[in-house]
């Protein structure tokens, strides 16, 4: 019959839970550490100040307007919150509690003393291994004058038992040593006695298994490993299966696909983002009170927006009128829109609704970019992307595609409304011109708007050009690189005049470049490693927008006579300030193709679109030809011909041959060879006889 031992000690228990928290603890904390976007903002902060004391400059951070400062406080405070009162979502405080508990339950297990130890009679009677059967009579001798309980007197914490039971354990090691028949037992069995009994661990203590409260026991593992497991199980799993690989919605996807045409204009983005808020917020539970300001802001919208906050509103409408779903879309909206027209929100819980919104539409807009690029449709492909801008400086995109777009642009700059930056705009036409307007008038907000324009995101395009490696032209189906060489450069700023640097200088900086420029286009990264990365860390100029924002760029290539899109965007960041004595005053990025089967001369538009800043996109006219294989050289038709030619007796000639293409036969190559032979022997015919002229002369 089994012998049943309990852990009243905690012990075997604490072992289980280690185990348990730790499958459930490493996980959670790998996912939560990997879905930080970018680098840690510690690391990047480590190394933007490795940089300013390398080159001597200070530390800004971006944008030091007075509004961007107050905004990133604000920022900071909502999400580490104070000292008192710290930010911590549900997820941060389980795993601090378990770690905690992970920590405690480990300390206490490393500090347990263990009662199942290995019996070994020379660590009973003091030995050492190897003692002869004399010694060992001698020296149980010596202990049993010491430890015989007729010798000891009980003091402290040994009692009678105690003291006989050691006596005991003494006197079976010493038999185990030198009786054959128990020295068998210990040597077959491990004790002295022989086989024992099975000894069961339950890594529980016995009052909580047995009694009563073994139903309370069996209860928790059924629920916990019969229901909670399964369902934590089926929860990530379906969970995963309703989200995209973008990250959105399942459904929003769908509604995405269904709503974008390829007319759609700004107008229409905004109403696909509005379907989305039925399924990525679908427990948006509006009180009275919020109503009430959601009406009143709605009546606003639609007095500034006018005609565009209809048309919207149109495209939201389901087919139950006005139900739950119309209700989220429309709370969305609501708040989208009045922070696109600066409108202020006054209760706290919309004001944190407002900001969740905001921060998820760029999660979004990507996912629409996606369908729009996998269409190759232009038009909301652009629109897409101007509608990060407008939503990051909180500017109502009515004059998108108009000439009046440049009147809206000055409102991005501190302090200065809407209405406000069109008549400035009646005076001046560049940013560098309003500030010295400001400074005319002894405004105040001159000095800020000074701060704002030094960080301001102006791009800049150095040179776009395509290559491809290893040809010196672009044959059909080739793979093209478009290598595009970018920098900011504060509005304002005047290009450096060329110097006379001699003319071994000049020679040096070119084989610097086109060194540079081989390496780049030979490595797998798409962008180019730089030392001096200036712009690591610092963030734009976005006083409205509710989270510290980078700038960045997308770069796509596109057909105007079309209006589709060549080539999928691709999404720049880090560009570095412009620095007129650095040797390569620019960043070079690059964006693989595949080049058009038929040969001809394309002519593209390459954009530049920012995602920060408004009206400040970069377009050029680009044009590539495409030449027919003729046009190579001697060496380079050889070098083609051996590289797409195989062998017929090869896998990939077979394959060629099947395919109706030239393979390299093997006729062809002993025919190689018998010349190659012939060409021999008639050069050994004619040094022999060149010999024999020589002997006979």
């Amino acid at each position: 019959m089994a012998n049943y031992n309990y852990d009243e000690g905690g012990h075997m228990a604490a072992y289980f839970i280690i185990s348990f928290l730790a499958l459930i603890l490493v996980p959670l904390t790998v996912s939560s550490l990997s879905k930080s976007s970018g680098k840690p903002i510690v690391l990047v902060r480590v190394r933007m100040l490795a940089h300013c004391l390398r080159t001597g400059r200070k530390i800004t951070g971006g944008c030091r307007c007075k509004s961007c400062l107050e905004q990133r406080a604000r920022i900071s405070k909502r999400e580490r919150g104070s000292l008192l009162n710290p930010k911590l979502s549900r997820k941060t405080i389980f795993l601090i509690l378990g770690w905690s508990l992970f920590a405690y339950l480990s300390f206490k297990v490393g500090n347990a003393k263990l009662d199942n130890k290995i019996y070994d009679p020379f660590e009973i009677l003091g030995i050492k291994r190897g003692t002869t059967e004399k010694e060992i009579k001698s020296h149980f001798k010596k202990l049993s004058r010491k430890f015989h309980p007729d010798k000891v007197k009980p003091s402290g914490n040994d009692t009678i038992e105690t003291i006989a039971n050691h006596f005991v354990d003494l006197t079976k090691a010493y038999k185990s040593l030198t009786d054959a028949t128990i020295r068998q037992n210990w040597e077959l069995y491990g004790h002295p006695d022989g086989r024992q009994e099975m000894s069961m661990g339950i890594a529980l203590p016995k009052w909580i298994v047995e009694g009563k409260n073994n139903v309370y026991v069996l209860g928790f593992y059924a629920l916990a490993i019969g229901l909670g497991l399964p369902l934590l199980v089926g929860r990530w799993w379906f969970g995963s299966r309703q989200r995209t690989k973008d990250g959105v919605n399942a459904k929003s996807a769908a509604a995405f696909f269904k709503t974008l045409k390829e007319e759609s204009a700004m107008a229409d983005v905004v109403g696909s983002l509005g379907k989305a808020y039925e399924y990525e917020n679908p427990s948006a539970i509006t009180s009275a009170a919020e109503r009430e300001e959601l009406n009143a802001l709605e009546k606003e919208v639609a007095l500034l927006a006018d005609k565009k906050w209809t048309d919207v509103k149109k495209l939201i409408e389901t087919d139950d009128g006005k139900g739950p779903a119309f209700e989220t879309r429309w709370k969305a909206l609501v708040l989208i829109y009045a922070h696109l027209l600066r409108l202020p929100v006054k209760a706290p819980s919309l004001q944190q609704y407002q900001t969740r919104v905001l921060l998820q539409t760029p999660l979004l807009l990507n996912a629409l970019l996606q369908i729009a690029t996998a269409r190759n449709w232009l038009r909301p492909t652009i629109a897409v992307m101007r509608l990060h801008a407008f939503l990051a400086q909180a500017i109502f995109p009515a004059f998108t595609h108009n000439d009046n777009v440049k009147r809206v642009k000055f409102a991005q700059l501190t302090d200065i409304k809407e209405a406000e930056a069109v008549s400035i705009s009646l005076e001046v036409t560049k940013l560098e011109e309003l500030v010295s307007t400001l400074e005319k008038k002894g405004d105040p907000r001159a000095a800020d708007a000074k701060k704002v324009i030094e960080k301001w995101g102006r791009l800049e395009l150095v040179d776009a050009a395509f290559q491809v490696i290893g040809e010196r032209i672009v044959t059909p189906g080739s793979i093209v690189f478009l290598v595009v060489k970018l920098r900011v450069s504060p509005p304002g700023s005047q290009p450096s005049e060329e110097k006379d640097l001699g003319v071994d200088e000049t020679k040096r900086l070119i084989k610097l470049n086109e060194d540079k420029d081989n390496e780049f286009l030979l490595s797998r990264s798409n962008v180019e490693e730089r030392p001096d990365e200036d712009s690591l860390g610092e963030y734009a100029h976005t006083p409205l927008w509710p989270g510290n924002r980078k700038p960045s760029w997308w770069v796509v290539i596109a057909d105007d006579k079309t209006s589709r899109v060549v080539v999928p965007p691709m999404k720049v960041t880090d560009v570095p300030y412009s620095q007129v004595d650095s040797d390569r005053n620019f960043r070079s990025y690059k964006m693989q193709f595949q080049a058009p089967q038929s040969v001809g001369l394309f002519t593209w538009k390459l954009y530049i679109v920012s995602d920060t800043f408004v009206d400040e996109e970069v377009t050029k006219s680009i044009t590539l030809k495409i030449e027919d294989v003729s046009a190579l050289n001697a060496d380079e038709k050889e070098s083609e011909d051996d590289i797409s030619d195989p062998d017929e007796d090869t896998l990939a000639g077979q394959m060629a041959a099947m395919r109706g293409h030239k393979v390299k036969k093997r006729g062809d190559e002993e025919e190689d060879e018998d010349d190659s032979d012939d060409e021999s022997g008639t050069d050994d015919d004619e040094k022999n006889a060149d010999s024999s002229d020589s002997d006979s002369d």
